[in-house]
């Protein structure tokens, strides 16, 4: 792929709720546009020394969100690359406006009852724990879309295997592109 794609030239931060493919479609789409992939989730796992479960049953979800802020800062500081972001990520002030200013924002957004197929298959999920997954995404929907929506591109994704939403996120970033001068 041309170095001077301009897909190439700016940090890809996907946003959504859980389950939605941000890490999967994430890994693909960094693949496609030969980008370096991160995902905040891993990041600060690695930054804590601790998964996320433990982070949130130890210290709680407002000192997971702190770190969720300082780790996606430090990723917009590094070269363009694709960014999966916790669900929550987006709905922090402070991270929301680094990845406007520094990224191009992909709302993924996808039925709840798709989502909450996909995030009954692990138990990894804090939010989750002893609730009922789509009473749980409902609330989150209610939330969060209308931050969510603040979002650059905002990308339908159904229940499409992943090769044919990255697709439907690279066209829908060259769209923006187009319409917004860089």
């Amino acid at each position: 792929m041309d170095r001077n794609d301009p897909l190439r030239r700016r940090t890809i931060a996907l946003v959504g709720l859980m389950g939605v493919g941000k890490s999967s479609v994430g890994r693909r789409l960094a693949n496609a546009l030969d980008l370096p992939f991160r995902d905040a989730d891993a990041e600060v796992e690695a930054a804590a020394g601790r998964s996320i479960s433990d982070i949130f049953a130890d210290l709680g979800e407002l000192a997971f969100r702190e770190g969720e802020r300082r780790v996606v800062a430090r990723l917009l500081d590094q070269p363009p690359h694709v960014l999966a972001t916790g669900g929550g990520a987006f709905m922090n002030d402070q991270t929301r406006e680094l990845i406007k200013s520094q990224a191009i924002s992909v709302w993924l957004k996808a039925d709840l009852e798709v989502l909450a197929r996909r995030v009954s298959r692990k138990d990894t999920r804090p939010l989750l724990a002893g609730k009922d997954p789509i009473d749980v995404l409902k609330e989150q929907a209610a939330a969060r879309y209308p931050i969510y929506g603040q979002a650059d591109v905002i990308v339908e994704t159904g229940d499409a295997a992943h090769y044919v939403t990255v697709d439907q996120v690279m066209q829908a970033i060259t769209a923006f592109l187009e319409t917004h001068a860089q």
